[in-house]
């Protein structure tokens, strides 16, 4: 089973989520917040495999929330995804940077919901392409970081190459294709890079690869 948190101040709001993802088999809803701070505390106490967060809360906002739900050892496991009924472009860079795995919208179909709860589960990044464009955008114009870019070496080539397609959006599977390999070598060279360079997940790596220069927004 899919454990999952809500956080939102809507009750509405959380009643519809619970409602849509209560009624498929391998997801439950194993408890609700009203703000930030709560989230952080029904984190730590059930463990969720994904947090749904809503972005703008009372008390303690969404992207503070995942950065104390990320800071917390015990729960590496927690996948954050945050919730928005906003644009994206003010948040999208402070919210991957402070530990979420990627973004819906309010107002998804209920479908791209649940799809997007399994997706994050999984541990990979939930950037969809229109996502994905803007965050290369916000990249435009930071220089890479020196610091994080001598990271670099401690990758092989190998492992360099399949982040920089990850950082494309590339799935396991896409990656495979372009490097003539199977996906579970593809899924094994993501996770060496990701333990080497400490990333919690996917989006993790797609912040890291801009940031040091590994990727440059219009390459690829």
């Amino acid at each position: 089973m899919i454990r999952v948190l809500l956080a939102d101040d809507q009750a509405l709001i959380r009643a519809g989520f619970r409602a849509l993802l209560g009624a498929e088999e391998d997801i439950e809803v194993v408890a609700e917040a009203a703000n930030g701070s709560e989230a952080v505390a029904r984190a730590v106490e059930f463990r969720p495999d994904v947090a749904l967060v809503d972005i703008q809360m009372p008390v303690l906002d969404g992207i503070e929330a995942a950065r104390r739900i990320a800071a917390e050892p015990g729960l590496a496991g927690v996948h954050v995804v945050m919730l928005t009924n906003y644009g994206l472009d003010e948040y999208l860079y402070r919210a991957l940077r402070a530990g979420a795995c990627g973004f819906l919208v309010k107002d998804t179909d209920p479908g791209d919901l649940i799809h997007g709860v399994r997706v994050a589960a999984r541990g990979d990044a939930l950037l969809s392409p229109a996502i994905t464009r803007k965050l290369i955008g916000a990249f435009v114009a930071r220089p890479p970081q020196a610091a994080a870019g001598s990271a670099v070496e401690v990758l092989t080539n190998r492992e360099r190459e399949v982040v920089a397609m990850a950082a494309r959006g590339l799935s396991n599977d896409e990656i495979a294709a372009g490097m003539v390999i199977s996906p579970a070598t593809a899924k094994t060279h993501i996770s060496r890079a990701m333990t080497k360079l400490r990333a919690r997940d996917r989006a993790q790596l797609v912040v890291w690869a801009y940031e040091t220069g590994l990727v440059s927004p219009g390459s690829g």
